[in-house]
Order: C-alpha cells, then sequence, then structure tokens
C-alpha cells in the first residue's frame, strides 16, 4: 500500500483524514486522469445523505479547492475529502478490483456499522 507522501490540511484544525489510497488504486488515478488530459484534478471523496442505507460514496475527479479540504498526497496522486465527510472516511482504504466478481473502486470502511447489497451505501 502507498503511504502518503505529504499531508495537508487547508484551512483546517481537525486531523487529516486517515483514508488509505493502495498501490493499485493510485496507478488507476493516475491512468484515468493522464485520459483527462488535465494535470489539476485531484481524487475527492465524499459521503454523501441518500442510498438505501442513509449515506453514500461519491468519488470523482475534481479541480476545486474547499476551506477545509484535506489533501493527502499518494505518490503525485491528491486525495481530497471535506471536513464533513472526513469523520465519516477515517481509517477507510480504497482499492481498484479488476476481476470478474468485481469491477471498480471499493472502499473499505471500518466507520460503516452496516451497508446495502449494491454496497454503494452504508450507514
Amino acid at each position: 500500500m502507498t503511504t502518503p507522501a505529504q499531508t495537508e490540511s487547508t484551512e483546517s484544525t481537525e486531523a487529516p483524514s486517515s483514508i488509505v489510497l493502495t498501490d493499485v488504486a493510485a496507478q488507476k488515478v493516475k491512468a484515468l486522469i493522464e485520459q483527462e488530459g488535465r494535470d489539476d484534478l485531484r481524487l475527492r471523496v465524499a459521503v454523501q445523505p441518500g442510498g438505501c442505507s442513509g449515506l453514500r460514496y461519491q468519488l470523482f475527479f475534481d479541480e476545486r479547492s474547499l476551506d477545509g479540504d484535506v489533501v493527502t498526497d499518494y505518490d503525485g496522486v491528491e486525495v481530497v475529502v471535506d471536513r464533513m465527510s472526513a469523520p465519516y472516511l477515517s481509517g477507510a482504504t480504497i482499492d481498484f478490483a479488476d476481476r470478474i466478481d468485481a469491477q471498480g473502486f471499493t472502499i473499505d470502511n471500518p466507520n460503516a456499522g452496516s451497508s446495502c447489497a449494491c454496497g454503494d451505501s452504508f450507514s
């Protein structure tokens, strides 16, 4: 697993989020950003209300910087978490699976008490 090379918090007094981005996930994020042809994009991970279990994960590329964002660099891949989502994602591991039974980014979150069958939402 990739360890954060640098962690910084933009205007936040909270402890940085301890999301872990695996090497496989970091390589996939790098490849996807290269396909976009932009060097200003970062992977934003957020938790939003919704889904069948109450909360839903969001992963998307973003160029914005918001007050309180926690930014962690994994060997050139920046992962950004907003201050409201950080407590829900602390200790979570983001991986990328490319198998016959699973494909795409996966999140293993120790803060999730329960999740739905689709795996996209939790409570």
